[in-house]
């Protein structure tokens, strides 16, 4: 099966998402640092904010994810090295490291159950948490009520695409 041919079941659909580019930021004040990157930076743990395609979570209290389209990597890279030049900042480019899944039906906080520990019902649309899924970390973002999107390192990939599908299996099977 190709990787980006979604799988579905039972109510779930799996379909990983087309490569974007990501960047984790790291800061103590980050004050106008949003403004210049063209998406705020809120200071709440989980909150996510969007400008158009490019949005950033934030992840922990001087941590964000901030994501955008791969053609906009080239102009997010200028704007943090312009940015590095007039403050103290982290920034790592990790869009190879990572993949996404859209993890999405009427059955999708089930299927997501079979993994992750969180009470994911009440995590509300729009917000995203660093989170494990079966021992395994990953970032996960609530899109809409029935649809999250799970982005997690490519070398543990396999792993949890293995566990995904195991659980789609005894959803169809009404396990």
């Amino acid at each position: 099966m190709n990787a980006m041919t979604p799988t579905i079941a039972a109510g779930a659909t799996v379909t990983e998402l087309a490569p974007t580019t990501r960047i984790v930021l790291r800061l103590a004040d980050p004050g106008g640092v949003g403004i210049a990157l063209g998406v705020p930076l809120s200071e709440r743990i989980g909150s996510r904010a969007t400008n158009g395609a490019r949005s950033a979570l934030c992840l922990g209290p001087d941590e964000w994810l901030i994501e955008a389209p791969e053609t906009e990597a080239a102009t997010l890279g200028a704007m943090i090295a312009d940015l590095a030049a007039r403050t103290a900042i982290s920034a790592v480019e990790v869009s190879d490291r990572e993949i996404t899944w859209r993890i999405e039906g009427p059955a999708v906080l089930e299927l997501l159950a079979a993994g992750c520990p969180r009470n994911l019902a009440g995590m509300p649309v729009g917000e995203g948490a660093r989170t494990i899924f079966d021992s395994v970390q990953i970032v996960l973002t609530r899109e809409a009520e029935d649809r999250f999107h799970l982005t997690v390192w490519r070398s543990f990939a396999p792993h949890v695409r293995a566990i995904l599908d195991l659980a789609l299996r005894e959803l169809a099977s009404g396990l």
